[in-house]
C-alpha cells in the first residue's frame, strides 16, 4: 500500500472523472457495508475493476478497485491511501433538538458539509421534542462527509440535559448564542482562531433565565449571531459556518 503526498485531490479514475465515495469504517475487511454493497452493485452497476474512493471516518481515505461486485458483499483492494490530520481547531455544537425532525436533519446535513467535529444534543426547560433518532442522523452524516469528500466523520451525541452537558465541558471556548439588549457581541468578534469552541443553541423557546446564568456560571459567554431572529437550525449552521470562517483568515 503507497501513501500520497500531502497534496491530495479527489481522486478521479483513468477517464478523469471524479470516484464514488464510500464508507467503510475497517477497511481491513476488504468488502464494503451491506448498505453500501447495495448501492455499487445495484444503483451504481459498478464493476470488476472500476475504481472507488472509501472514507473510513477516522481521517483516511483510500483509492481502491472492485474485484468483486457482489451486492451483499462488494469486495475490493486497496492501491493508495492518505492519512489526512485533524483541524487545527474543533467546533462542537450542543443544540436543542427542533419540533420538525425534517430541519434538525438538514442543519446535521449542512453542519457536516461546512465542517464540524462534534454535535450533540440537549434537552432544555423549553424543548418541545424529547428524543431524537440517533441511526436516521448518523447515516445522515456519513452521507455527508461522502458527498464533501472528507476523511472525518463527525461525533453525533446522544441527547442530554443542559445541567448534565454544562458540568462536562473541558477548559476551551464557551459561548452561547442568545439575543438581548445586553448582548452587543458577535461570535466571530470574541472566537479566538485556532482554538476549540463549544457554542450553545437553545430550543425554540429560547433558554431559561435558570439556564442562561447555570451557563455563564460554567464559563460560557453570551454571544449575539447577528441583528435578526433565527430558526433554531438556523442559529445552528450560522454559529458553525462563523467559526469556520474565523478559521479562515
Amino acid at each position: 500500500m503507497s501513501i500520497s503526498s500531502p497534496g491530495w485531490r479527489r481522486s478521479t479514475n483513468s477517464n478523469s472523472c471524479p470516484l464514488h465515495t464510500f464508507y467503510q469504517f475497517n477497511v481491513s475487511s476488504g468488502y464494503l457495508l451491506a448498505e453500501e454493497s447495495k448501492h455499487a452493485v445495484k444503483v451504481l452497476r459498478l464493476m470488476s475493476g472500476e475504481e472507488i474512493q472509501l472514507a473510513d471516518g477516522k481521517g483516511n481515505l483510500y483509492h481502491a478497485r472492485i474485484t468483486s461486485p457482489d451486492p451483499l458483499k462488494c469486495e475490493f483492494e486497496i492501491l493508495t491511501s492518505i492519512a489526512i490530520p485533524k483541524r487545527k481547531f474543533s467546533i462542537h455544537l450542543a443544540i436543542a433538538p427542533t419540533k420538525n425532525a425534517d430541519r434538525m436533519e438538514w442543519m446535521v446535513e449542512k453542519c457536516v458539509e461546512i465542517g464540524i467535529e462534534k454535535i450533540s444534543f440537549l434537552l432544555c426547560k423549553t424543548s418541545e421534542r424529547k428524543s431524537i433518532n440517533m441511526e436516521r442522523l448518523e447515516k445522515i452524516a456519513i452521507s455527508a462527509m461522502k458527498q464533501s469528500q472528507q476523511a472525518w466523520l463527525p461525533e453525533i451525541v446522544q441527547m442530554t440535559s443542559l445541567q448534565t452537558f454544562l458540568k462536562e465541558q473541558p477548559e476551551t471556548q464557551k459561548f452561547i448564542a442568545h439575543v438581548d439588549d445586553q448582548n452587543p457581541n458577535l461570535l466571530q468578534h470574541l472566537a479566538t482562531p485556532r482554538s476549540d469552541y463549544v457554542i450553545l443553541v437553545g430550543p425554540e423557546g429560547d433558554f431559561t433565565k435558570e439556564e442562561l446564568d447555570a451557563a455563564s456560571s460554567a464559563g460560557f459567554k453570551k454571544v449575539s449571531l447577528g441583528p435578526h431572529r433565527l430558526r433554531t437550525e438556523t442559529a445552528g449552521l450560522v454559529a458553525v459556518t462563523a467559526l469556520n470562517q474565523v478559521n479562515q483568515k
